[in-house]
Formats: C-alpha cells, structure tokens, sequence
C-alpha cells in the first residue's frame, strides 16, 4: 500500500533551539531505518512523501503495517518525519521527529486503501503552535488521514 505524506506550513530553514543554539539549514525528511530521506528544505511551500507499506493480519485478525519507513512495535506503529539541520559538509544532524501513529488511523479507511488500491494519505502541518518545527506523536488536527 502506498502512503503519501503531504506536509503544509512549513516552520522555515532557521530555528533557535531552547538553548539559544540557532539553527541555519533546517531540513525535514522521511526516516527511513535509521536515516533521513527525501529532504525537503524547511522553507518550501510544501512537501511531499511517497512510501511503501506492508499490510498483514496477524493471529489475531489484527491489521499490521511494515517496511523500511515503518518503525515501533506490533499495535503501536508509526512513521517517523525527522527534522535536522544540514552542515557545511551536507551531514544531518538530527534535533527533533514527530511521529505520525499508523494504529490511530480508521482501520476502515486503512482496509478501503487496500482494497481500492489507493494511497492513504497524510496531509500533516508541520509548524506547530508557536511556528517550530512539529514534534512528538501529532494528532488531529495536525494530521488528517484520507484517501488519494
């Protein structure tokens, strides 16, 4: 199943950390295992991800979601967006995730993807409410779930 994340309000490329460390290159991408992909520039109007997700049924007749993109344990999967700031030589260097929760979506809504073969998809804003970049498990209204 392909899951679209299409990210909106976007905080922009500089951030000042609580510690007063300003940050100059802010980059927000996809984590996929443990790195970043698919970056996209905390300034841009939008962003825009495609993945792919693995759907099972376990013994217990629950739906399951695996793949690269996919992270945390059975019953409490997630995807990570990771923001980080690019240095001089393009290392990622990692401040804060938000975590969009795979178990939170209507498993009617996940099931007619499947079946339709449709995206799921995520339009997610990624400023939050003070203008940072969005961190931590984000819920609606910050994420709203549908299908492509």
């Amino acid at each position: 199943m392909q899951v679209v994340i299409v990210g909106r309000d976007l905080p922009g490329r500089s951030f000042c950390e609580s510690g007063g460390r300003r940050l100059a290159d802010v980059h927000v991408g996809v984590q996929i295992r443990s790195e970043p992909e698919q970056l996209v520039p905390g300034d841009a109007p939008s962003a825009r991800w495609v993945l792919e997700v693995e759907l099972s049924t376990t013994d217990d007749g629950q739906v399951d979601f695996k793949g690269p993109a996919v992270h945390g344990k059975r019953g409490e999967r997630f995807l990570y967006l990771t923001w980080g700031n690019l240095n001089a030589g393009g290392g990622f260097a990692m401040f804060r995730r938000a975590k969009l929760m795979l178990n939170r979506v209507d498993i009617a809504l996940v099931e007619s993807a499947a079946s339709q073969l449709r995206p799921l998809v995520a339009q997610v804003k990624l400023s939050d409410d003070r203008g940072a970049p969005r961190c931590a498990r984000v819920d609606p209204p910050a994420v709203e779930w549908s299908l492509g």
